[in-house]
C-alpha cells in the first residue's frame, strides 16, 4: 500500500505542503451573512486598556498604533463594553467565549472561586480548569462532584469550539482559559488516562508538553489524524446540548501540536518549545507568531490570549521591577515591543492573504484596572518626552490583612476569603445573611480604615466617601443573585457577602495590622470602580460597520455581548440562548437581516434597556449597590431597615429574571432564527423595564426613605 505510506510520511513531515493545507480548511463551512469570512481571529489580552491611567500618558492602546489604527481605519472600536462580577481573568474570558452571565457558567468569583467545604469552611479551588472538569478534580477537599463550569441545571455549560467544529472547522487555541488544559496533573489524568504515559511524566514536564495549547479538530481534519510523535484524544463532551457530540479529536500541548504545525519560533527569533517558558503569560510575540502559524497552516478559528503589558515579562533584561507605574520607561519599552509585534503579525499575514478583507478580527481585554501607587514624579510626566519615576514602594498594591484587622476590632467570628480587592466572605458553617454572627461581621468590616503608606490619607477600606474611583460596596446574597454572582445548582459556592473594597487594598494574609506595599503587583481588578469595569470591543472583517472608535455614551455593551455578534457574523448558532445581545450598532447595515432591518430602531431600544436591567454594571446593578450597602450598614431596631432593603432588592431581582427572559427570547428570534418582533410586547417590555429601573434608582437616591 504505497499510497498509505507516502501519505503518513507526509502527515509526519507537518503538513506543510500547500495541497494538504488547503484540505485541513476544506470542509470549514462558515455561514457568514458577507459570505466573505474564511478565518476567526480571537485575541483577548490581560487588562490592555483604551482609556488612560494618568490623563498625561498614553494609554496601552495609544501606545500600540499597529493594533490601534488597524481598528479605527478598519473597522470598530467599541469603548462602552463592561466586565461582569468579579472582574478577573477567568470568568471575564469565560462569558466572551461564551456569552453568558457567571450565574450561568457557575464562575463568578475568580481567578479561583469560594465552596463551603464539607466542614463548613470554605474552600477556594483554581477558576482555571478545563472544560468538563468537576470541582473535586481541581480541589478533592470540596467534595463536590459538580461541573466547575455548571449550568442552573446542573449540567456542563456548552463548549464555545463546538459549533465550529460542526461546522467543519478546525479551532486552536493557544494559552487562553478553560478551552485548553490549564493544570498538571488533574487535567492531564483526564484527558489522556491516570495511567497514561503522559500522566507518568513529571509535573514540569506535564506542564511543558500538555498544558496550554490545544486544536479542537473537526471530523475527519488531518491534523487530529495518527501520525509519528502525535497522539489525538477523544474530545469528550458528553453532556453536550444538541446532536451527540461524538467521534471528534483534539490535540492537547505543544508536544504534540508542533509536529503538524512545524517548528515554532517568535517573532523575536526564539524558538518556542515547550509552555514552561510561556507559563500563560504570552507576550504578543509569542502568541501573535502561534496564531499567526496556525492560520497558515490552514487552521481558520483560532483563540488566544495576551498578557498585560503593565507587569514585566521580559525579565531582568528589561527591568528588575516586577510591575510598572504609568509612563515609567521600562513600561514605555515593553509596549513597544507589543506594538511592534502587531506590526510583524498584520503584515505578515496580508502577505499571506488573511486580512480585513477575509478574516473577522476581535480584540478584547479581560478587565481594566486601577493603578495602587503613589502620585508620579515629575507631576508632569508623560512618559515620552519625560519619564514618571514612582520612588522606593510608589508602585505597589496595599496589601491588608482582613482577618487580623476583624479580630483587633473586638469580632471572633470565623470565617475566610478570597484574597482580592474585592473579597468573597464565607462564614464557618454558612449561616443566614441576615443572622447577628453575620450582621455583626458584616458592619465591622464596612467600619474598618487605615492609613495608606503611599499618601498619607486615612482611607476607608470600603472606600467610603473618597469618590466614584474609590468607592465600594458591600452586598449580601440577596444582592449578589442580582449581580449575577450566584449559582442555582450548587449553592456552596454563594459567598456569605462580597466586600467590594478600595481598589488601593489587596486583602490577603500578611500576618500585620498595617498595610504592606506589595511591589510585586500594582493593578487591581475584580472591583467595581469605573476604570475597572469600563473596557473595551475591537471588531474588524466582513460585516463590521467601519465606523472606528465610539464613545461610552454612545451605546452599553458587555461581555456576554461578544459571543453572539460574532456568531451573527460568522452565520453560525449555539445550542443555547446567550444572554448577551447582538450589537448591532457595530454592524454593517449590509449583513443585518430583514426582520432586524424592519424593527431596527425598537430592537436596538430594546437591548439598550435589556443591558440596563441585567448587566453587572447596568443601571439596575449600581442602584442594588448603593441600596445594598445602605441596608448592610443600617443599625436600625430590629434590623428594620436592612430586613425592608434587601426585601426590595430581592422583588427587584424578580421582576428583573422575569423582564429579562422575554427580551432574551424576542432577541435571540430575531437576531438567529428570523422572527420578527411583536412590537407591542417589546413596547411593553421597554416600559416594564424603565420602571423598574426608576424605582431602583429612586431607591438609591433616598435609601431611608425607600425602607419606610
Amino acid at each position: 500500500m504505497p499510497g498509505k505510506k507516502l501519505f503518513r510520511r507526509a502527515l509526519g513531515c507537518g503538513l506543510l505542503a500547500l495541497g494538504l493545507t488547503a484540505s485541513v480548511n476544506a470542509h470549514c463551512q462558515l455561514n457568514s451573512p458577507s459570505g466573505k469570512i474564511k478565518h476567526v481571529v480571537y485575541i483577548e489580552f490581560d487588562n490592555v486598556h483604551f482609556t488612560r491611567d494618568n490623563p498625561n500618558v498614553p494609554s496601552d492602546l495609544e501606545q500600540m498604533p499597529n493594533l490601534l489604527n488597524f481598528i479605527k481605519q478598519n473597522g470598530a472600536l467599541d469603548t462602552g463594553d463592561h466586565a461582569v462580577l468579579i472582574s478577573h481573568t477567568a470568568n471575564d474570558i469565560l462569558t466572551t467565549q461564551t456569552g453568558l452571565y457567571s450565574d450561568d457558567d457557575g464562575i463568578f468569583i475568580s481567578n479561583s472561586f469560594g465552596v463551603f467545604g464539607p466542614s463548613g469552611s470554605g474552600l477556594f479551588p483554581s477558576a482555571f480548569f478545563y472544560w468538563t472538569d468537576l470541582v473535586s478534580d481541581i480541589t478533592p477537599a470540596t467534595a463536590d462532584h459538580s461541573f466547575a463550569l455548571t449550568t442552573p441545571s446542573g449540567q456542563n455549560v456548552p463548549a464555545p469550539w463546538v459549533p465550529f467544529t460542526r461546522a467543519g472547522c478546525d479551532v486552536g487555541a493557544f494559552s487562553t482559559a478553560n478551552i485548553v488544559l490549564e493544570r498538571a496533573p488533574f487535567d492531564v489524568k483526564k484527558v489522556f488516562g491516570a495511567t497514561s504515559p503522559q500522566a507518568a511524566e513529571t509535573n514540569s514536564n506535564q506542564n511543558n508538553d500538555f498544558i496550554g495549547t490545544a486544536i479542537h479538530c473537526s471530523i475527519g481534519s488531518p491534523l487530529c489524524a495518527p501520525q509519528n510523535n502525535v497522539v489525538p484524544v477523544a474530545d469528550l463532551l458528553p453532556g453536550e446540548p444538541g446532536a451527540a457530540y461524538s467521534g471528534y479529536q483534539a490535540l492537547f500541548g505543544l508536544k504534540y501540536i508542533i509536529p503538524v504545525l512545524g517548528n515554532l519560533t517568535d517573532y523575536n527569533g526564539t524558538a518556542i518549545t515547550g509552555f514552561n517558558q510561556l507559563n500563560f503569560n504570552p507576550q504578543p510575540a509569542q502568541t501573535l507568531a502561534v496564531v499567526e502559524t496556525m492560520l497558515k497552516k490552514g487552521i481558520p478559528v483560532v483563540f488566544a490570549y495576551i498578557a498585560d503589558a503593565h507587569d514585566n515579562h521580559e525579565g531582568n533584561s528589561l527591568s528588575a521591577e516586577k510591575t510598572f507605574g504609568p509612563g515609567e520607561a521600562p513600561y514605555l519599552k515593553q509596549l513597544s515591543d507589543y506594538n511592534a509585534a502587531f506590526g510583524t503579525f498584520f503584515a505578515s499575514l496580508k502577505a499571506a492573504g488573511i486580512d480585513q478583507s477575509n478574516t473577522l478580527f476581535i480584540f478584547t481585554p479581560d478587565e481594566g484596572d486601577h493603578f495602587s501607587g503613589a502620585a508620579p514624579s515629575p507631576a508632569n510626566c508623560d512618559g515620552v518626552n519625560v519619564p514618571c519615576t514612582y520612588g522606593v514602594n510608589g508602585v505597589g498594591e496595599l496589601d491588608y490583612d482582613l482577618n487580623l484587622a476583624v479580630a483587633n476590632a473586638g469580632v471572633s467570628t470565623p470565617f475566610s476569603y478570597h484574597f482580592d480587592d474585592a473579597a468573597t466572605v464565607y462564614v464557618q458553617g454558612n449561616p443566614a445573611p441576615s443572622s447577628s454572627t453575620v450582621r455583626q461581621l458584616e458592619k465591622t468590616m464596612a467600619s474598618l480604615n487605615t492609613v495608606n503608606p503611599q499618601t498619607g490619607v486615612a482611607e476607608s477600606l470600603l472606600g467610603a466617601g473618597l469618590g466614584v474611583s474609590l468607592q465600594g460596596a458591600i452586598v449580601d446574597k440577596v444582592g449578589q443573585k442580582l449581580l449575577h454572582m450566584s449559582s442555582a445548582s450548587d449553592p456552596n459556592r454563594d459567598p456569605t457577602f462580597t466586600f467590594f473594597g478600595d481598589p488601593n487594598f489587596f486583602f490577603t494574609g500578611t500576618g500585620s495590622l498595617s498595610p504592606v506595599v506589595g511591589t510585586g503587583f500594582a493593578w487591581n481588578h475584580g472591583d467595581i470602580q469605573p476604570e475597572i469595569a469600563t473596557t473595551f470591543i475591537g471588531m474588524v472583517g466582513p460585516g463590521v460597520r467601519p465606523i472606528g472608535v465610539t464613545q461610552p455614551a454612545d451605546f452599553f455593551t458587555d461581555h456576554t455581548d461578544v459571543r453572539p455578534t460574532m456568531m451573527y457574523l460568522l452565520g453560525l448558532t449555539d445550542d443555547y440562548q446567550h444572554d448577551g445581545r447582538v450589537i448591532l450598532e457595530m454592524l454593517d447595515p449590509n449583513v443585518i437581516s430583514g426582520t432586524l432591518h424592519a424593527h431596527s430602531h425598537t430592537l436596538l431600544e430594546l437591548g439598550q434597556i435589556y443591558k440596563q436591567i441585567n448587566a453587572p454594571f447596568g443601571s439596575l446593578a449600581q442602584s442594588t449597590l448603593t441600596v445594598s450597602t445602605y441596608a448592610i450598614e443600617s443599625t436600625s431596631q430590629g434590623d428594620a431597615i436592612y430586613s425592608s432593603l434587601e426585601n426590595r432588592i430581592a422583588s427587584w431581582t424578580t421582576q428583573r429574571n422575569s423582564l429579562a427572559t422575554q427580551i432574551k427570547q424576542l432577541l435571540s428570534q430575531a437576531q438567529f432564527s428570523g422572527l420578527a418582533i411583536n412590537e407591542q410586547q417589546a413596547k411593553q417590555l421597554i416600559s416594564l423595564s424603565q420602571a423598574l429601573l426608576d424605582e431602583a434608582s429612586a431607591c438609591a437616591s433616598s435609601p431611608l426613605a425607600c425602607a419606610n
